[in-house]
């Protein structure tokens, strides 16, 4: 009957104890969330960065340029 007893005790021990837990593992699921937002964040005040069309085309034509550097290279070994 006294090992029953001890038995129900750490049984009541245990069962407050996961209560703990989960009020913690609670709390702490809110602090990690995010708020569905992906990316960077935007400075305020802040006006994003706009590229002419022009710009674009120098650009992309300099880098085929490099990649036809660097395949040509790779050919010659």
């Amino acid at each position: 009957a006294k090992a029953v007893l001890q038995l129900k005790n750490e049984r009541e021990k245990a069962r407050r104890k996961l209560e703990q837990l989960d009020s913690a593992l609670s709390a702490l699921a809110g602090l990690g969330e995010s708020s569905g937002k992906v990316g960077r964040a935007q400075t305020l005040g802040m006006k994003p960065r706009v590229m002419s069309a022009a710009a674009r085309k120098r650009i992309a034509a300099a880098q085929r340029a490099r990649w036809a550097k660097w395949k040509a290279a790779r050919r010659s070994k």
